[in-house]
């Protein structure tokens, strides 16, 4: 049973204007090589997991790890678990693996959903939400969705049919907790890596010669 949610609004905006600021990554990354993209990824989801580790196994770490972040954290990921990671090391995962497997403008369009619309969600809900569903809300939902409708509308040459795809199945993925084998997987990691796959097969398979065009982006 999910336990639940202990942040007040204040510190949820705290932790999702963190969170937002992950959409520089998109951005930056529409400007520049997957190479490069790469080369940049790789050492900063390398430093976060460092911290994740040591957070666990080297007390000085952890003092300073709890004290900073504790009241931005969720029940979850306060727990002293060591199998968890936190939400920054999960969102440059994410980035790194949309980035090695997917077409740019699908990377671009499925990051900036969890950099934007998982923020939207998150304070909506948390701020007007009164139709809930286990430890979401209708409302939270409903932002998700229209915010992702609006980045599929904005990212130059997403097919408008496959951009609702996404957008729909991005929502759906954030609506509910994913777990493999008991663990709980991060919606940093399941948002972004599903919307893109769902959207990578809807082109494959409905749309095959725009998929060729879109990989060819650089």
């Amino acid at each position: 049973m999910e336990q639940p949610d202990r942040l007040a609004l204040r510190y949820e905006i705290a932790r999702k204007a963190i969170h937002l600021s992950s959409l520089s990554i998109a951005i930056i990354y529409y400007n520049i090589s997957r190479e490069l993209a790469l080369l940049l990824l790789a050492p900063i989801f390398a430093g976060f997991l460092l911290v994740d580790l040591l957070k666990n196994s080297f007390k000085p770490v952890a003092v300073w790890y709890h004290k900073t972040f504790d009241a931005m954290l969720r029940t979850h990921e306060i727990q002293k678990v060591k199998t968890h990671l936190n939400g920054a090391t999960c969102i440059t995962l994410s980035a790194l693996i949309l980035v090695i497997f997917f077409p740019k403008i699908i990377v671009i369009a499925s990051f900036s959903m969890v950099a934007v619309s998982d923020t939207l969600a998150a304070i909506v809900g948390k701020a007007f939400g009164r139709h809930r569903f286990g430890q979401k809300s209708v409302e939270g939902s409903i932002a998700f969705f229209l915010s992702a409708l609006a980045i599929v509308t904005i990212v130059p040459g997403i097919n408008p049919f496959i951009g609702i795809i996404m957008a729909a199945t991005a929502t759906l993925t954030e609506a509910f907790v994913v777990r493999v084998a008991g663990f709980r997987i991060d919606d940093n990691l399941t948002i972004p890596i599903v919307s893109a796959l769902v959207g990578t097969l809807s082109y494959i398979l409905l749309m095959p010669e725009q998929f060729v065009t879109l990989s060819n982006f650089r």
